[in-house]
């Protein structure tokens, strides 16, 4: 969804809830997103969704789960939720405005970036997906278009296919199901999600972070899948400092797949020593074991959090 602003429409509303729309922030599968603010001045993403979509009671459900998808999720890199009414002809829900370019926007814009400023965007949102994961939420749609840079870090945003964990997979007509590319194997085959599925998005994202191009090339949605769940990820370009951690979150087998603790550890390391122009000095403290990128990879999914918690 492109985040540029853009002025309202003479269909948009004005005020929803105790919010004044300004601006449109873009349109999706589910509706429409506004920048919005409230008497006190707080700027909020306000997402409308859309007539055909309110009249359907599936969808809703499933916009309810959304909604307290978000409100179960703790740490800073998810947009907060502000707001929002379930029960409205359109029902909306309102999340702390995020200012900033969306990571796709600023690759796409100023070209790759370092080494060192993808691992630690990676770190970063391998934190935040932890917190996502502890929640029993899959966010099923990280992809870079929904990454935004604040000035305080990447933001996770647009939990517009996520639900908590074991819910049944819906399929919808009209509603998004993720972007080629991003996309997990078992989830083009219509097999179970979990918190692995979001990894291998992450794994594809910091790809892009490093190239300008999503590892599985261009081409149709229907090419895109094929080369997710049959052919191996073109990671030529990737900086080898990154490549071998890259390759391991986009392993077909779930199982194979680091969790997003070991992701955000290794990361960190990574994002420190390529900083000091990648020195082994920097490496990690005496002492502390490497963490095995695959071992304890099934841990998370068999809902277990990280020793000793």
């Amino acid at each position: 969804m492109d985040m540029a602003m853009m002025r309202l429409r003479r269909e948009d509303p004005r005020v929803v809830g105790s919010f004044r729309l300004h601006r449109r922030l873009g349109a999706g599968g589910m509706g429409v997103v506004y920048l919005g603010s409230d008497r006190r001045g707080q700027r909020v993403a306000l997402k409308v969704i859309r007539p055909d979509l309110a009249e359907d009671q599936e969808f809703r459900s499933r916009f309810a789960r959304e909604v307290s998808a978000a409100r179960r999720i703790r740490g800073g890199c998810t947009a907060r939720l502000v707001a929002a009414d379930l029960e409205a002809d359109r029902p909306w829900f309102a999340t702390q405005y995020v200012p900033g370019p969306s990571l796709h926007d600023k690759v796409s814009e100023e070209g790759p970036l370092s080494a060192a400023q993808t691992a630690s965007v990676g770190a970063a949102l391998a934190e935040g997906l932890v917190a996502v994961h502890e929640a029993g939420v899959v966010h099923r749609d990280l992809k870079p278009s929904n990454i935004l840079l604040s000035p305080k870090g990447p933001r996770i945003i647009d939990f517009g296919i996520a639900w908590a964990t074991g819910a049944s997979t819906l399929t919808h007509v009209g509603t998004a199901v993720g972007s080629p590319g991003f996309l997990a194997p078992e989830q083009v085959r219509g097999a179970a999600v979990t918190p692995a599925t979001d990894v291998f998005a992450l794994g594809a994202t910091l790809a892009y972070c490093a190239t300008a191009d999503s590892p599985f090339g261009q081409g149709s949605s229907e090419i895109m899948l094929y080369r997710v769940v049959h052919e191996e990820p073109q990671l030529h370009g990737v900086p080898d400092a990154l490549a071998p951690l890259i390759q391991a979150c986009l392993a077909k087998d779930p199982e194979e797949r680091p969790s997003t603790l070991q992701l955000s550890m290794r990361l960190k390391e990574i994002a420190a020593r390529e900083a000091h122009g990648g020195s082994a000095g920097a490496a990690r403290p005496v002492g502390e074991e490497p963490v095995p990128v695959r071992e304890r990879a099934g841990r998370e999914r068999a809902g277990a959090g990280p020793p000793g918690r």
